[in-house]
């Protein structure tokens, strides 16, 4: 009887223990980029200079010193081309859109970026302020 209790128990947990993990998962790699463009913020800051984040396809990032026109950053986390990967299992876009930080942590136009989970299909937005601030309901 006990046996049979406790099997019943297990298997109706581990749904929704999985359903918890995934979305856990899913928020940990949504902080992720929230993280890089603070990054991204931080830098124009710190080179009291514009840095233009560019998304090149919908799974990479880089910094564009200056302007969007401008080399790529290369530092921690990027690649020889300046190139950040995302988090596997995820789609950011719009593709080709970018945003530019000014010396002031400041974004020159406010902006949305949509990240879409491969696996479930569930999508979370990014909402980049003019004031600079990044943030994700």
């Amino acid at each position: 009887m006990v046996v049979a209790v406790i099997g019943l128990l297990f298997t109706v947990s581990v749904p929704f223990f999985l359903s918890a993990y995934q979305a856990a998962a899913a928020r940990a790699d949504v902080q992720q980029v929230m993280s890089l463009f603070n990054q991204a913020r931080e830098l124009a800051i710190k080179q009291n200079n514009s840095v233009c984040v560019s998304i090149p396809n919908n799974q990479q990032m880089q910094f564009l010193q200056g302007s969007c026109a401008g080399g790529a950053w290369v530092g921690a986390g990027t690649d020889a081309t300046g190139a950040i990967n995302l988090p596997a299992g995820f789609t950011i876009g719009p593709v080709s859109s970018t945003v530019t930080f000014t010396y002031l942590g400041a974004a020159t136009a406010a902006t949305t970026y949509t990240m879409t989970n491969s696996t479930t299909g569930g999508t979370t937005t990014i909402s980049i302020a003019l004031s600079g601030r990044v943030r994700s309901p």
